[in-house]
């Protein structure tokens, strides 16, 4: 887009300036939620959203961010470009004060940005405090002007260091290691943020390309948030056509897009601002609300209803993929991280433009509706067969007697913090376990043979599997509606399967349980993979444990290959007690790989693939990474 074309009322005039630099070094996490890899990605995303505000403002059509190979990054987009002439109350130029200034922005006024996401005004100037090195390009009237900084201070003057035929900024920086506990970017992390980006600014192109290992993503979706519907639902059989709602009201903009598959899961994203609020707020709340009242007052109106049953919002919920995205001019948001949504006066707005909107949607395609309808019923029938089977367990079981599964052996130690537990395949892996373990701070839980696929699985089906229901009672969190994760009984949760295809299978099938029905505990960090040794070698006398077939090439480079005596373990229960102490439970010397959800949205996807109804697409997968498989087992 040629400058000529771009609003031209965004000045220096339009900076306000609300405080100095002073604190943000000092208490980073206030400004960026923390200083570890969540806060590392918040700086990028910082700058991206800037250029979404220009983007939102009718000023930006492609955003561009890079990885390079020396750890630093670069966001460039083709927005107006920051202003560069002298504020006259600082005698200074408008980039070098929003650069240096603590909420210096154009986001105060209503006028530069009528909705922002990057609305505390605060960001470029966090990153450049918490940036070993920052050099910002502006192009703008003609020319392309540069300035140098090293943790929030100018190294040198504004200056033109070029022509320029468009305009825009053009960021690059370099994380402080005096700060970050992690400097190293994600490539998945900021591909999912720059996604639901680009997905919910429609036409807006958004590049993302790691120099490190030669990736690159493009993301474009004319279809914005209907696309990204399309795209949660990809691999899963779709019920209808995605509904897709539009409203403004007061100044607010609510847009929505839902379908439903034929799994149980919900997969709703809530925006504000383009912000993801994960944990969701009044908009949520309204979206909520509104779906349950309205299709039960169809169903009512239309005599679908049986007399003893109602429809909750939980079955209005049951296999739904939505995405709800309001626009507004004062978000309140719960801290500089956004996660969640508290104007109290959206609730009803969103509540009144869903309702009325789904309302005539429903009306207008009765086929549609009635399948919708049947869908909730259906889900409501499940929920009182789960509420049955809960029952039944419970009194069979120790759901909620307080007492603990019997094959549990219990740790000592009463402290979550200080307590781990291995879930072990196999009854002969669990007993070797047992006596291998530290009593005071370790449990066991042998499970024996597959649990439950629960991707493919309702929660009365759920409530009804032994293994599961034992694994739900041990950790302590309880299923479903009930599960609290403060009642977390360990805040090491081990997987531990044998080095075979049956043991990768297994810890599958648990990593889709905890991901479907336990995902705090995921992203609280309890979640890990043990990772026994493949190979132990034996010369001379002297043992050593090898993890994978490459350390084995290093350690036979090492010793040699004479003389030496190689073994390689299929299942935990080749190893006795002292081994698996040493290999896989010693803290000093095991290796756990923490299980993390980097890209939400994909590894949905990924779950979906592997574990659903869906033959075709997993063969493809399949067919597509076969020569990718190491450690085959045949």
């Amino acid at each position: 887009m040629e400058e000529k074309e771009k609003k031209q009322d965004y000045g220096a005039e339009s900076i306000k300036v609300l405080g100095g630099l002073k604190a943000v070094r000092s208490r980073p996490s206030m400004y960026i939620g923390d200083t570890g890899i969540v806060g590392l990605h918040h700086l990028v995303f910082e700058i991206v959203d800037n250029s979404v505000d220009e983007a939102l403002a009718g000023s930006c059509t492609l955003v561009k961010v890079t990885i390079h190979a020396d750890g630093s990054v670069t966001v460039e987009d083709n927005g107006r470009g920051i202003p560069v002439d002298v504020m006259p109350q600082f005698g200074k130029p408008a980039l070098e004060i929003v650069m240096t200034k603590l909420h210096a922005g154009g986001k105060f006024d209503h006028k530069t940005y009528k909705v922002s996401g990057g609305l505390h005004g605060v960001g470029i100037s966090v990153v450049n405090a918490l940036a070993e090195k920052l050099t910002v390009y502006v192009s703008r009237a003609g020319k392309i002007y540069s300035q140098n900084y090293s943790r929030g201070k100018n190294l040198d003057e504004v200056k033109i260091v070029g022509d320029a035929t468009t305009t825009g900024t053009k960021i690059t920086f370099t994380p402080d290691n005096q700060i970050f506990e992690v400097t190293e970017f994600n490539f998945e992390t900021l591909s999912s943020r720059l996604r639901e980006l680009a997905f919910l600014n429609s036409g807006l192109e958004i590049q993302v390309k790691d120099e490190r290992e030669n990736k690159e993503h493009v993301f474009k979706y004319d279809g914005g948030i209907k696309s990204f519907v399309e795209y949660i639902n990809q691999n899963k059989i779709s019920l209808n056509p995605v509904i897709h709602l539009k409203k403004e009201k007061n100044g607010t903009a609510l847009e929505m897009a839902m379908q439903y598959n034929d799994g149980y899961l919900e997969n709703i994203f809530s925006f504000a601002n383009t912000i993801n609020t994960t944990e969701g707020g009044t908009h949520l709340s309204g979206f909520k609300t509104a779906l349950t009242r309205t299709l039960n007052s169809y169903a009512e109106e239309k005599g679908l209803l049986k007399k003893e049953l109602k429809i909750s919002s939980n079955d209005t919920l049951e296999g739904i993929a939505a995405v709800i995205s309001v626009k507004l001019a004062d978000p309140q948001f719960e801290g500089q991280t956004k996660r969640k949504l508290g104007n109290s006066e959206i609730k009803g707005l969103v509540d009144s433009m869903m309702s009325s909107g789904l309302s005539s949607y429903l009306e207008e395609n009765p086929k549609i509706a009635r399948m919708i309808v049947g869908k909730c019923l259906s889900a409501a029938e499940a929920r009182l067969a789960a509420r049955r089977a809960r029952d039944l367990t419970r009194r069979k079981t120790a759901l909620s007697s307080g007492s603990l599964p019997g094959k549990l052996a219990d740790c000592s130690n009463t402290n979550p913090a200080e307590c781990e537990i291995y879930v072990v395949e196999g009854d002969s892996a669990g007993g070797s376990s047992k006596q291998g373990r530290n009593k005071e701070f370790q449990a066991i839980l042998p499970l024996r043979g597959k649990i439950l696929n629960v991707e493919k699985a309702r929660l009365h089906k759920i409530f009804n599997s032994r293994e599961i229901v034992t694994l739900a009672t041990a950790i302590g969190t309880g299923l479903g509606n009930e599960f609290d994760i403060k009642k977390t009984r360990y805040h090491k949760i081990i997987i531990t399967c044998d080095a075979d295809v049956d043991g990768a299978h297994i810890r599958t099938l648990l990593l889709t349980f905890f991901f479907r029905y336990m995902k705090p505990l995921i992203e609280a960090g309890y979640v890990y993979v043990a990772q026994p040794p493949l190979y132990r070698v034996v010369k001379n006398k002297k043992e050593h444990y090898v993890y994978n077939e490459e350390k084995l090439k290093e350690l036979l480079k090492e010793i040699g290959e004479e003389g030496i005596s190689l073994q390689r373990y299929k299942g935990l229960g080749e190893m006795n007690p002292k081994q698996l102490w040493e290999t896989t439970m010693d803290p000093e010397t095991r290796i756990l790989v923490k299980v993390n959800v980097e890209d939400a949205v994909e590894a949905d996807k990924i779950f979906t693939l592997l574990m659903g109804e869906e033959v075709e697409p997993r063969r493809e997968f399949i067919e597509k990474h076969a020569l990718e498989v190491k450690n085959l087992d045949v």
